[in-house]
């Protein structure tokens, strides 16, 4: 599983990944390109140039049926989950669920969100 991702994997995702996706690998981008992912420029209008890098990565080590995790900026996301359709891999995205507490401490509401892992999510 390649990831396009900012943030590393938890336990939970990987279980997830090797149990249900039979994942074997997780590949994360190296750390020039994840600059990249982690980093798209508001100002550029158009960023299909930009994301050329990650591109090749994939081009060069990805192949046919490998799944791509991707979640990040809107457009950049958009941008590659058609690439990755348009070169047979696999696109999908994680799902969370939010429990949130309110705890009263001293005086004041402290509201503690927690997202638990609940599965990944082809894109279509």
């Amino acid at each position: 599983m390649f990831l396009l991702f900012s943030h590393n994997l938890t336990n939970d995702q990987i279980k997830d990944a090797k149990e249900n996706l039979k994942v074997n690998k997780f590949i994360y981008l190296p750390k020039e390109l994840q600059n990249i992912w982690s980093n798209i420029p508001p100002e550029v209008e158009d960023i299909t140039d930009y994301l050329k890098p990650i591109k090749e990565f994939l081009k060069n080590n990805a192949n046919d049926g490998d799944y791509v995790l991707i979640q990040g900026n809107f457009g950049a996301t958009y941008n590659m989950v058609n690439y990755a359709f348009e070169n047979n891999l696999i696109p999908i995205y994680a799902t969370t669920k939010r429990v949130v507490k309110e705890v009263i401490e001293d005086g004041k509401v402290i509201t503690i969100r927690e997202f638990k892992h609940c599965r990944f999510r082809k894109y279509k």
